[in-house]
């Protein structure tokens, strides 16, 4: 069977209201939200955050920095907050969140405004101070209050090109049991797919009924590539390399945190809401530079043998030119010189230069389509 929701209830707030629900609201009764904010609305409202029904309180806020727990015990890493600069809203208030045009987003009921130190939310979260880190980056420059509230009554999201290939945790949970699958392990991404990612994709689905390719879209860091070359680059790789009947693409609407171990179980809980009952969790996932360990994302799993979803780890993969194949460290034993790293800076490198990376490190039809995008990655 797929996995239950996290917390045991699948959030679905997605019958979404017509506009007439969000008239009436004056200036003073309006929140200007950003498409970051409203990404988190849309993953609250269709379930992908559940339990979440809403920003988080400070007791919800204070359980999670301190015990990686919801107030209710269920595990959870990462806090869901509004930060505002000024809150002259009382709890009970209901106020419109809208976009910067004044289109509507949604309608919640307003609790207890507080106060959060970014200081204690940069170290308990992603474990530094250091403003290099892009996640402390934004929290640094924005609020320090939060508002948190319920949502009550939320807009239909425009998922612009990517429409075809979003799916809501109802829509999965329906098509896992349409194809029969009991067990889908998820594979969670913000890269254009070189030979690792499908090696360790495909080791995977050897042991379970279907794969879930779940390829974050949404703002990301300057040299990440971009959201279209990785749908364009999946969608070759899908096509040409899988057969059709044993994989699933659909993407996650998401601003990766870059919070290294904390990150990976907030992965885990989204494709468990998904329907998932298995991801995998490679070397430095959801990390960046050198700020976590290459495996404290797979060492954090250990503190949450409740967590509801089963992860795969996996060590570094390499090309081997004795073994002539994919190999790790446990299953190689030929010394560093017959083995070629996939390294993404060489390869960025590559497709700055224009060249073809070898077919050891990336499909060629994968390597088209990146080579044929004009401007490849973030700036």
């Amino acid at each position: 069977m797929v996995s239950k929701p996290h917390g045991g209830t699948l959030v679905q707030l997605s019958q979404y209201a017509g506009r007439e629900r969000f008239e009436g609201f004056g200036p003073g009764q309006r929140i200007v939200v950003g498409a970051d904010t409203r990404t988190v609305v849309g993953n609250i409202a269709n379930g992908v955050f559940s339990p979440i029904e809403g920003f988080m309180d400070e007791n919800d806020y204070l359980s999670v920095v301190d015990q990686m727990r919801l107030e209710t015990d269920v595990p959870w890493t990462i806090p869901i907050l509004l930060p505002l600069e000024q809150v002259a809203f009382q709890a009970g208030d209901d106020v419109l969140l809208a976009d910067e045009h004044g289109a509507p987003v949604a309608v919640m009921e307003c609790g207890d405004a507080f106060e959060f130190s970014k200081k204690e939310y940069a170290m308990k979260v992603f474990g530094t101070e250091d403003q290099a880190h892009p996640g402390v980056s934004r929290v640094y420059a924005g609020p320090s209050k939060a508002l948190p509230g319920r949502l009550k009554s939320v807009a239909r999201p425009n998922h612009g090109p990517y429409v075809d290939f979003t799916l809501s945790p109802k829509e999965t949970r329906i098509l896992f049991s349409e194809r029969g699958w009991n067990s889908i392990v998820a594979f969670q991404t913000r890269n254009a797919p070189h030979i690792n990612h499908e090696y360790l994709q495909k080791s995977a689905l050897s042991l379970v009924d279907g794969l879930f390719v779940n390829p974050v879209i949404g703002k990301k860091k300057a040299g990440d590539f971009k959201d279209d070359v990785i749908m364009a680059s999946y969608r070759a790789l899908i096509e040409n390399y899988y057969p059709k009947s044993s994989v699933v693409l659909s993407v996650l609407h998401y601003e990766m945190q870059y919070a290294g171990p904390k990150e990976a179980i907030m992965h885990a809980i989204m494709r468990k809401n998904f329907g998932c009952t298995h991801i995998t969790i490679g070397r430095d996932h959801a990390g960046v530079g050198s700020f976590y360990g290459p495996y404290a994302a797979q060492e954090i799993f250990r503190e949450f043998p409740d967590l509801g979803i089963t992860p795969f780890f996996f060590k570094e993969f390499f090309y081997c030119k004795k073994c002539a194949g994919i190999a790790s460290e446990k299953t190689c034993p030929h010394p560093e010189e017959d083995r070629l790293s996939f390294s993404g800076t060489k390869l960025r490198k590559m497709f700055a230069e224009g060249q073809v990376p070898p077919k050891e490190f990336m499909r060629p039809e994968v390597s088209e389509v990146i080579l044929k995008a004009s401007a490849p990655f973030v700036e």
